[in-house]
């Protein structure tokens, strides 16, 4: 039986929802991400693309390009139910849906549709039930594994629909640049391109022997495989999560102890919220700074029990700041603080004696879950995290993770 894969990636994902929600912003140039020397764009729409604005790009470099474009800092709340809806119009297609982010995801058709062009067909149903239902456009690539799926879905944006079978590997695949192959990064690339290897088709035009010499023979054997279009990896319905993180890059570095705390606690309150809606508990607590210079840190530190409160997590973070990090007099550019050692939360070990802290901070966790999951996020916060006239507030320069 023909494997049938699809990969579905929605059109510049952050900025089409801005536009569903604000006809007027339709047919402009629109970027969603901070201004400044610091922000970065996470995504942008197609009128701001042709002057040549890009994803992740530095937002003084898209101001530059293109300087009458509209500026959204983005809402990932509403990103993120705009997400879980589309999964759920994928999952009724298909129960083997692996997402690999917000906005894109694979699919396994497998058996339900025969062949490709059957699996085109399930493709333009499952375009034409979210333009429907949610008025936004997505395009998919149909193939007979997730490389070329993946590679198919970037052929034809947006809006697209593209097969691409192991036949049209020759024309469509080996005269792209080597960079397209999965786990071919800036320095693997650097070094083929040094050994005169540039295009897909060059991995393939000498020996497997020769290639191992530049790459390792491992490498040599992986890259020569998505060369010829093979690619045997499954479409995984359970990715299980290894860690839960939250970062944040400032506008100004920040130096006031007390900001840099307040900081900490909101990532700390963001993470715990996320291991909360996973029902998972943590056992290491990590944070991450970085200085204007560049300089950066990343320490982690076990907890005394697993937990989902931002308590011990933010105790934990504050310990390694202070007993880990030499700012040496400089400000910090970026904080961010994770978790990692995750186990479902009905693995913990009941205590007899809980510390009545403990327990008041449960119940304050499960009073905050339940008036934010009615009225949602914004509804509820800590009085340390509220803005106050008298009290400037960091200006953030990111926060959400770029899509195509």
């Amino acid at each position: 039986m023909q494997r049938v894969i699809l990969h579905l990636d929605m059109d510049a994902f952050y900025a089409a929802v801005e536009v569903r929600e604000d006809p007027s912003l339709t047919g402009k140039p629109l970027i969603i991400g901070h201004r400044g020397r610091r922000g970065v764009v996470s995504t942008c729409s197609y009128e701001a693309r042709k002057f040549g604005v890009r994803s992740a790009m530095p937002s003084v470099t898209a101001e530059r390009l293109c300087p009458d474009a509209v500026w959204l800092s983005g809402r990932m709340g509403l990103y993120s139910e705009v997400s879980k809806r589309i999964r759920a119009i994928m999952r009724d297609a298909t129960p083997v849906v692996e997402p690999i982010s917000i906005d894109e995801a694979f699919l396994d058709m497998t058996g339900q549709s025969h062949d490709l062009r059957e699996g085109a067909a399930a493709a333009r149903q499952l375009k034409q039930r979210i333009k429907r239902e949610e008025q936004l456009t997505a395009s998919v690539g149909v193939a007979p594994n997730k490389f070329l799926a993946k590679l198919a879905s970037d052929m034809d944006k947006p809006d697209g629909l593209t097969l691409l079978p192991l036949t049209a590997v020759p024309v469509k695949l080996w005269p792209l640049p080597v960079e397209r192959l999965w786990g071919v990064g800036p320095k693997t690339a650097e070094r083929l391109r040094g050994a005169g290897l540039s295009t897909v088709k060059s991995l393939l035009d000498v020996d497997e022997r020769s290639l191992a010499q530049v790459v390792s023979p491992s490498m040599a054997a992986h890259l020569r495989a998505l060369a010829r279009g093979e690619d045997d990896r499954p479409v995984c319905t359970e990715r299980e999560a290894k860690s839960i993180s939250e970062e944040r890059t400032y506008g100004e570095d920040l130096t006031d102890p007390d900001v840099i705390d307040r900081a900490l606690l909101a990532r700390a309150e963001g993470v715990a919220r996320a291991l909360r809606k996973q029902k998972l508990i943590a056992t290491t607590v990590h944070i991450k700074v970085r200085t204007g210079d560049f300089t950066t840190w990343t320490r982690a530190l076990k907890l005394p029990a697993p937990t989902a409160l931002p308590e011990p997590l933010l105790e934990g973070a504050r310990t390694l700041f202070r007993e880990r990090i030499d700012l040496g007099g400089k400000g910090v550019r970026l904080l961010g603080l994770g978790v990692s050692g995750l186990a479902p939360e009905t693995s913990a070990q009941a205590t007899l004696f809980v510390p009545a802290e403990e327990e008041a901070a449960r119940r304050r966790a499960q009073v905050t879950d339940l008036i934010r999951e009615k009225l949602g996020d914004q509804a509820i916060t800590r009085a340390r995290l509220v803005k106050k006239k008298d009290r400037p507030e960091p200006e953030e320069a990111s926060s959400l993770p770029s899509v195509d």
